[in-house]
């Protein structure tokens, strides 16, 4: 009898269904290669088949000169070979840097997701599936803790994403980006792959230490585990932790937040005044209702204030608006009555008697 084949590693099949048209985004990297190799064995099993609609997505991102050149041949190669339906993309990234001063990183990521968000909204696939790692999970769990975020930040890589479109104000997408492997880690991956004798490619930018990521992943998380050995599982746990505890306050947000926040000022005689100048946004909240609530939620219910007019501020310009509205000292702000706050995003706010007020004036191009 013929060796019997070790058993495929188990991936989440949480998200997908029977007749699902699903694209695995392939980079020619390990974990790629074994998360399109994995269901298409799957999608061929004589038992238990996924039945689904398997297809491929590359993106060239016009970095790594010849060596990008032959990841994508590498892949085409593989697609080939295993009768998969391919997309390719080639995006600017240097390019797209240089005029919207994000990073390469930034810049990679934002090209990508675009061509992630064109086949989704055209229909050629209900899912985008990318092949993120319990490794990967870990790293961005510490590098979220490292640039101080708060728990929606700590969820980093959910296992499933869902997509707006680039308009104002953002609608949804139909379809998602799935990530099946989430929990198993690179090393399970790569050892499935020496099972399958499949090579796969090896981005030499991964090695350079010029990225937090890479200094993460080879300097400082080998030091880490030394301590805790069990470190991804342990941060693939907080990240968890995080996404449900964010999921709940977001309940209950959405139910306090039409119960506290008011629209514009208060006027003489009643009511209240909104601006009619194009691109002005403002609300206002209660100081007596904010002082009814603990402080764990009066912190949320401002910076969720502040997310509806688009700002998100950081933890001290949240700790300055608690204490413009009289709930924390604070040495350079004095919550009298018509002080003023100037914070990131082009947020303001503006303490009166009874309430904290927070606005966004247009941005003025400069002539």
């Amino acid at each position: 009898m013929p060796p019997k084949s070790p058993p495929l590693p188990t991936f989440s099949r949480e998200s997908i269904r029977p007749g699902d048209r699903l694209c695995v985004a392939i980079s020619g990297g390990s974990d790629s290669v074994a998360l399109l190799l994995l269901l298409h064995l799957s999608n061929t099993a004589d038992r238990d088949a996924l039945g689904v609609g398997l297809s491929a997505v590359h993106i060239h991102h016009n970095l790594r000169g010849p060596e990008a050149d032959a990841d994508q041949t590498f892949v085409v190669d593989l697609c080939t070979r295993l009768n998969i339906p391919l997309h390719l993309q080639q995006v600017d990234v240097p390019a797209h840097a240089a005029t919207t001063r994000e990073t390469i990183e930034e810049s990679a990521r934002t090209l990508r997701y675009r061509v992630f968000r064109e086949l989704l909204s055209t229909g050629q696939a209900d899912a985008i599936l990318t092949a993120h790692t319990r490794d990967d999970q870990a790293e961005t769990v510490l590098m979220k803790l490292l640039r101080g975020a708060w728990t929606e930040g700590l969820s980093a890589i959910h296992p499933i994403l869902l997509l707006e479109d680039d308009q104002t104000p953002p609608q949804k997408i139909p379809g998602k980006i799935v990530r099946p492997v989430l929990g198993l880690s690179r090393a399970q991956l790569e050892a499935f792959l020496r099972s399958q004798n499949q090579s796969w490619r090896t981005d030499s930018s991964n090695a350079d230490p010029a990225y937090t990521r890479n200094r993460l992943r080879h300097t400082i998380l080998p030091l880490l585990r030394e301590e805790n050995p069990s470190l991804d599982q342990t941060l693939a746990n907080l990240a968890e932790l995080a996404r449900e505890e964010e999921a709940k306050w977001q309940t209950d947000l959405n139910r306090l937040l039409p119960q506290l926040l008011l629209p514009g000022k208060p006027v003489r005689g009643g009511g209240r005044s909104v601006s009619t100048t194009p691109g002005s946004q403002s609300l206002s909240i209660e100081i007596d209702r904010l002082r009814a609530l603990d402080p764990a939620t009066r912190r949320r219910v401002l910076r969720a204030a502040a997310r509806q007019l688009a700002a998100r501020p950081c933890f001290d310009d949240t700790a300055r608006l608690l204490a413009l509205a009289g709930f924390a000292p604070h040495p350079t702000i004095n919550p009298r009555p018509g002080a003023t706050l100037e914070l990131a995003n082009n947020l303001r706010a503006e303490r009166s008697v009874r309430e904290l007020r927070l606005y966004r004036e247009p941005t003025r191009e400069p002539k």
